[in-house]
């Protein structure tokens, strides 16, 4: 929210994500520091991060959640991942992508999602409310409208390894969605945004992808500012985000919360994502909670869930300013959308005292490029 290095880092992995490769590299020769336009040096790689994926750790996260500091906080929320099915799909030897993965109850759809650039996907029982107790032969897989003749199990049994042949091809369209909290002061850091995205573009531009790289962003402040929501949507002239991004400001805000969910729904609802993709991420940069009320929290789960159905990585970055309880919301987010966990941390000395995550051993790196490793992570 008042963070103001959040628009500088975003326009930086605009253009680093656009680069995204079987061969790209953040050490490429293409990506030097040596200053390439204006006469002032790159000075992006300022930022400094961490990241944690649950999913991965599983074991630690039952851990936090049984203990007594955080056990309340599903309850808080809404949002119970007690009961976890991890889908492993291969066809001929290789990862099925982006084929659609239904969890059926009876017949009924209980969860969907798509499988990623890994062939992987998570389903959910009873997400939203509790329900320690699960027969799963009640249970069954479809995959691309196919019901599976498998017995599934919960993630405490293992991985759900499946072949599924299939003659579908797989796609090389990547969409990345930045949704950016645009609360409180931007100041004279978006005419140093402008500088460093100058000297980012002249290099993108002249690397060579074998992705098909689309874009779009969202910048959301709150009820009652100027506006709430503002967006630029896909395209895959990068040109177009970025432009949309330099002529955005941050003011408003005031309170605590902002309008998450507001931002939430037009990010996942209205961007018109793409049904042939091999990755979609959104990245959710912010440093304060949504609204605390139940309606807000329904219009919360609804995004969340139709993020998964669409195979859509939801990728928290979250600034000084948040509490635990938002910490864990945006945990949240990410274990039900096969996403990941990302957290500015203190080591750059940039903007106020960031929260210690309540996580394991991590590794300290430069925002910029934890991005870039993540968005080639979930593309190659």
């Amino acid at each position: 929210m008042k963070n103001n290095t959040f628009y500088l880092l975003i326009g930086s992995f605009l253009f680093f994500s656009s680069c995204a490769s079987e061969d790209f590299s953040p050490a490429d020769e293409s990506y030097s520091d040596e200053s390439q336009g204006n006469g002032q040096g790159d000075q992006s790689g300022i930022i400094t991060a961490g990241e944690w994926n649950d999913l991965d750790n599983w074991t630690f996260w039952n851990g936090l959640l049984s203990g007594q500091d955080y056990s309340e906080i599903p309850e808080y929320w809404k949002f119970y991942h007690n009961n976890r099915i991890s889908i492993l799909l291969n066809s001929n030897n290789q990862p099925l992508i982006n084929a659609e993965v239904l969890l059926l109850r009876n017949g009924e759809t209980v969860w969907s999602s798509r499988t990623d650039n890994h062939g992987r996907a998570e389903l959910w029982i009873d997400l939203f409310q509790p329900n320690e107790s699960v027969n799963m032969e009640d249970y069954s897989l479809a995959v691309n409208g196919q019901e599976i003749d498998v017995v599934l199990t919960q993630y405490n049994e293992g991985i759900n390894e499946i072949e599924f042949n299939t003659n579908s091809s797989p796609q090389n369209r990547v969409e990345l969605a930045f949704i950016v909290d645009a609360t409180g002061s931007m100041g004279d850091e978006l005419e140093f945004l402008k500088d460093d995205l100058e000297n980012v573009i002249e290099r993108v531009e002249n690397s060579n992808s074998t992705l098909d790289i689309y874009t779009s962003s969202i910048f959301y402040r709150d009820e009652g500012d100027a506006y709430v929501v503002k967006e630029s949507g896909f395209s895959g002239n990068i040109s177009t985000t970025l432009e949309f991004i330099n002529h955005q400001n941050a003011a408003g805000g005031g309170d605590f919360p902002e309008a998450v969910h507001t931002a939430l729904n037009k990010g996942i609802n209205e961007l018109q994502w793409s049904e042939q993709a091999r990755t979609r991420i959104a990245f959710l940069i912010l440093d304060a909670p949504p609204h605390y009320k139940s309606e807000v929290i329904v219009q919360l789960q609804n995004s969340i869930e139709e993020a998964a159905k669409k195979g859509i990585k939801i990728i928290p970055i979250t600034a000084s300013g948040i509490d635990k309880k938002t910490e864990f919301l945006m945990r949240f987010f990410s274990l039900s959308t096969n996403g990941t966990y990302v957290f500015i941390t203190d080591d750059s000395g940039v903007g106020n005292d960031h929260l210690e995550p309540s996580v394991g051993e991590y590794q300290v790196e430069f925002l910029n490029d934890l991005m870039v490793r993540l968005i080639k992570k979930y593309s190659e």
